[in-house]
């Protein structure tokens, strides 16, 4: 794969009005500001990030973590631009500085496919499918379609809503840049390829548009059918931007919880450091006496820890990551100290964090919520001809076409309106539907 290809300012479903010129450097900053105005990334302000929402402690929801995720993605790409320039100084008259704006508009939307109540969302709706109610569905659909069901992925569900033309919108959907789209997919493959595991990138609905895009980018593919590409290069920053944000943050919130003491955190945050940087961190870290202010510090220490090493590691692998030849994610190939310190706290974050009680709560709450959606409106477009289907459909806002001719598309117009939802939103639908909430009379 070659720089210059991989960087276009052409957006999609837009493309006949595409002009080369000067002032596509701003085009990218434009998809940033696009998604912040847009109101699938408001909605993530009522998304349970890990903990419960609302709390008496305030903790991170999608929206904080998407925007600080993407602050992080901007100073990787900047970083790595700098550094491949220095190496390489004709690609400075290329878009190749631009890298930072692209990764950063990216990290705002990674996470805009994501249902509500987290990763047990996800969950809930793929188990429907594969467990539930819901496998009476595959009969009648095509393999690949039902693949795409049982497999799915809120990775796959961004890319659907940032380029799927909903009803009455317009054509493009969010009329991305190529370069911005194409680094959300994490998974460059079809879910026929996901095996056991809930990873890929697009349903066969958007097939054909993520190969429009793929093809125009230089993206190596490796297969036709199932289909499947080398990944594209700047993904390898907005997750690396991801997986930095989670750990970290994860843990500050754990220790404003009182989850983890805050011995145990400045123990886990203190290790990616020598002794040296240890020293010194000390002195700075007594001049303040708040707990939580002392950690943030230490915290954000960290980050730029993590942000340097990632960014050596991209850039050393540059050519292997061209090639489509690199198969690991940038975290994993950071130095031993740094490494062994992350591996720490991802064992930690799992047993006392993401299964504690409040975290598990939520989940099964989430699960039920979402499953007893899922069934009725499943039902509903499966046979709309009930009156009952019938007040549940006329529910449905307009933008989604519930009323398709095809089933498969129904179906997914049923997991566009549920995925879209808030965790508020999804959960006061679902006391309505149940009479367990009733309007004001």
């Amino acid at each position: 794969m070659e720089w210059k290809k991989l960087i276009s300012a052409k957006r999609f479903g837009m493309e006949e009005f595409h002009e080369e010129r000067q002032e596509n450097r701003s085009e990218f900053q434009r998809d940033y500001d696009r998604l912040v105005f847009s109101a699938p990334f408001r909605r993530l302000q009522n998304k349970t990030q890990v903990f419960p929402l609302p709390g008496s402690v305030f903790v991170h929801n999608r929206l904080t973590h998407s925007l600080e995720v993407s602050c992080v993605g901007r100073s990787l790409g900047n970083d790595s631009a700098k550094a491949i320039i220095s190496k390489n100084p004709q690609l400075s008259d290329t878009f190749l500085p631009e890298i930072g704006s692209i990764v950063s508009a990216a990290c705002l939307a990674h996470d805009l496919g994501n249902p509500p109540f987290g990763h047990s969302g996800e969950k809930a709706i793929s188990t429907y499918f594969s467990e539930g109610p819901g496998i009476r569905l595959k009969e009648l659909l095509k393999p690949e379609e039902w693949e795409d069901l049982i497999h799915f992925e809120g990775n796959a569900n961004a890319f659907r809503l940032l380029t799927h033309q909903f009803e009455g919108r317009r054509k493009g959907g969010f009329a991305m840049t190529y370069s911005t789209l194409a680094s959300i997919i994490k998974y460059p493959y079809s879910s026929r390829l996901a095996g056991n595991k809930p990873k890929f990138g697009f349903f066969v609905s958007e097939q054909d548009d993520f190969q429009l895009i793929a093809n125009e980018l230089g993206m190596h593919q490796l297969q036709a059918s199932p289909l499947k590409y080398a990944r594209y290069p700047l993904v390898y920053l907005v997750e690396s931007a991801d997986d930095i944000c989670y750990q970290m943050m994860d843990l500050e919130d754990a220790h404003k919880l009182k989850i983890l003491s805050t011995e145990e955190t400045i123990g886990l945050l203190m290790a990616y450091f020598d002794d040296e940087r240890q020293n010194h961190l000390m002195r700075t870290f007594k001049i303040v006496k708040d707990r939580n202010e002392q950690i943030a510090y230490l915290r954000s220490s960290v980050i730029g820890l993590l942000i340097k090493e990632c960014t050596n590691v991209f850039v050393e692998n540059e050519k292997a990551i061209l090639n489509g030849e690199f198969n690991s994610t940038l975290i994993k190939e950071i130095a031993q100290r740094p490494a062994c310190a992350y591996k720490d706290c991802s064992k930690l974050s799992f047993e006392r964090i993401y299964r504690s009680r409040d975290v598990l709560d939520i989940e099964l709450a989430g699960f039920r919520v979402i499953t007893t959606l899922l069934d009725l409106m499943t039902n509903a477009v499966m046979e709309p001809e009930k009156a009952y289907s019938k007040l549940l459909i006329n529910r449905v806002s307009e933008q989604y076409n519930i009323k398709a001719p095809a089933l498969i598309d129904r179906v997914q117009a049923v997991l566009d309106y549920i995925s879209g939802m808030t965790d508020v939103f999804a959960l006061d639908l679902y006391r309505k539907i149940n009479g367990n909430s009733l309007p004001a009379v």
